[in-house]
C-alpha cells in the first residue's frame, strides 16, 4: 500500500457522492503537498480580491500608492452583493487602507470597485503576472449586469499567494504582515473552518488564547464557491485552496453542498496535519 496516497484517497472517497467538481491545493510547508486538479481553471468570485490587496502593497512599496491616501465614493462604484458600503451614499470618503480593508474582512464589492479604479485593471493584471500567478486573469469590475465573469485562477496560483505569504515572501515582510492583519479579520471562512472543533478556535468564549487561526479570503458566484488561506496551529502553519465548480445548485446558502463538502476536506486536512505534529506526511 501507497502510504503517501492515503490521504488523497480519503479525500477521493469523501467527495465521490459530491454534485460537483472539487480542486484542493494544501501545502504544509515542510515539503509536502496535496493537489487534486491543481491547474484547472476557475471563476475567481471574490478570491481575485486577494490579488489585488497584494496588488496595492506592491504599488504602494514603489511608490505609486498610498494607505494613507482618501477615495471618493461614486455613483459608478455601486453594486449589489456583499459588503456595508452599497447601503451607503455616493461622496462619503474612506482612507485608502480602510477601502482595501472593508474589501478583504466583509468582501465588499463597492470597496473593490474603488480599488480596481485607484490601481487600474492593467496594473493588477501586471502585477499578478509578476507575482508568479501565471493562470489568473483578473477580467472585469463588478457589475453583474454588465458582466458575466470577474475573473479566472486556478487552486495552485491562490494558494501560491498564501504560501508566499506564509514565508513572507510575498511583496516584503513589512506589507506581509500587513496584509496577514487584514487576512486574519476576515468574516467568511465556513468551508475551511465550519467543521473544525469550535473550541479551537474561540477564545472569547474558553477564556484561552485560540489554538487555531485562520487567515483566508473566500468567493462565491452562482457558479463557484472557493476558499484559501492560512490555517495556524500549535504545531505550524499550512496553506489550504478549494475551488468547485459544475454544481447543480446556484443558491447561496450556508449549508450548500460545496459549503459542506469543503468542510469535511478541510477537516480531514487539519486532521492529519495534527495527529503528525505539523505535517502532511511522514
Amino acid at each position: 500500500m501507497d502510504e503517501r496516497l492515503t490521504l488523497e484517497k480519503r479525500i477521493a472517497a469523501e467527495i465521490a457522492s459530491y454534485d460537483g467538481r472539487m480542486a484542493v491545493y494544501a501545502d504544509d510547508l515542510r515539503g509536502n503537498v496535496i493537489a487534486i486538479y491543481p491547474d484547472e481553471k476557475f471563476e475567481t468570485a471574490s478570491t481575485v480580491k486577494t490579488y489585488i490587496l497584494a496588488c496595492l502593497f506592491d504599488q504602494v512599496e514603489k511608490g505609486n500608492a498610498d494607505l494613507e491616501g482618501m477615495l471618493a465614493l461614486k455613483p459608478e462604484h455601486m453594486v449589489e452583493g456583499s459588503g456595508v458600503l452599497c447601503s451607503l451614499e455616493p461622496g462619503l470618503k474612506l482612507r485608502v487602507k480602510d477601502v482595501a480593508t472593508l474589501m478583504i474582512i466583509v468582501s465588499d464589492n463597492v470597496a473593490t470597485n474603488m480599488m480596481i479604479e485607484y490601481l487600474g485593471k492593467d496594473t493588477v493584471n501586471k502585477c499578478i503576472r509578476k507575482l508568479g500567478c501565471r493562470d489568473t486573469v483578473l477580467h472585469n469590475d463588478i457589475h453583474f449586469d454588465r458582466y458575466r465573469r470577474l475573473g479566472t485562477t486556478t487552486p495552485r496560483d491562490y494558494a501560491g499567494m498564501f504560501i508566499r505569504l506564509a514565508k513572507k515572501e510575498l511583496i516584503s515582510e513589512a506589507a506581509d504582515e500587513a496584509m496577514m492583519s487584514i487576512f486574519r479579520k476576515q468574516h467568511y471562512n465556513s468551508m475551511l473552518t465550519g467543521a473544525f472543533p469550535p473550541y479551537f478556535l474561540d477564545c472569547e468564549d474558553t477564556g484561552e488564547e485560540e489554538l487555531i487561526s485562520v487567515a483566508s479570503k473566500s468567493g462565491s458566484m452562482d457558479a463557484c464557491r472557493n476558499d484559501g488561506g492560512i490555517i495556524t496551529t500549535p504545531y505550524g502553519s499550512y496553506v489550504l485552496v478549494m475551488m468547485h465548480k459544475e454544481f447543480s445548485d446556484s443558491i447561496y446558502y450556508p449549508g450548500h453542498p460545496a459549503t459542506v463538502f469543503g468542510a469535511k476536506v478541510s477537516r480531514m486536512i487539519l486532521d492529519q496535519y495534527l495527529a503528525l505534529e505539523g505535517r502532511f506526511y511522514l
